[in-house]
């Protein structure tokens, strides 16, 4: 997924999505998972905008997507040498990492906590996208609070009509198992959801770092 050609077609749409984001605007694209509402995460505003989109209470975080590892230092205030070994073997891919956020991060992004989840995708249209706009990316699924998540650009047309500004069509997202949650702001270590990665496979990394 993540070595999808992207024709003239694509990268005219990817253009398009990122003029959207750069006028405070939230786009619908496709991810390693579903199909997801992107604003530019040091948009307030835009960020606004997906909450009220998906009818989500204001007071739930909203996970990142970004281009690669080396945007975490846009988004985290300190990030664990453990962090970095999982980012080195994970990403891309399904692990999502908690840290905390820098001040750079609108409280709105993430609920008024102080630590944010990022992720980088592995699939080349939203990293396209993030690099571009050379900001991180709400990552929150493309569907009304409560519902279905979804995988194709139609799906979200039928969901939102004209609601969201921009679709970008052309790919679907092919859906899967949710990525495995790894909190390392504090001072040990949590998993907090098991998804595609394994717990054994995280350990696995970090014995490998440690010696």
């Amino acid at each position: 997924m993540g070595d999808l050609p992207l024709d003239d077609a694509m990268r005219g749409q990817i253009k398009t999505a990122v003029a959207v984001l750069r006028d405070s605007g939230v786009a619908a694209i496709p991810t390693d998972t579903l199909y997801g509402l992107a604003a530019c995460a040091f948009d307030e505003r835009a960020v606004l905008k997906v909450y009220e989109l998906k009818g989500r209470p204001d007071g739930m975080a909203l996970p990142l997507l970004l281009s690669n590892s080396g945007d975490v230092d846009k988004c985290a205030a300190e990030v664990p040498e453990e962090a970095w070994s999982l980012m080195e073997r994970f990403w891309p891919g399904a692990l999502t990492l908690v840290v905390r956020k820098s001040a750079e991060i609108p409280d709105i992004v993430t609920g008024g906590l102080d630590t944010v989840a990022l992720r980088v995708p592995d699939h080349a249209v939203p990293r396209a996208i993030a690099e571009a706009l050379g900001a991180p990316l709400t990552g929150t699924s493309a569907n009304l609070s409560g519902r279905p998540g979804l995988t194709s650009a139609s799906d979200v047309r039928r969901e939102f009509g004209d609601a969201v500004d921009f679709v970008l069509d052309g790919v679907d997202a092919p859906g899967g198992v949710a990525s495995t949650i790894v909190d390392v702001s504090g001072a040990e270590m949590r998993v907090l959801r098991e998804g595609a990665i394994s717990l054994g496979e995280i350990e696995e990394v970090l014995r490998t770092a440690s010696q």
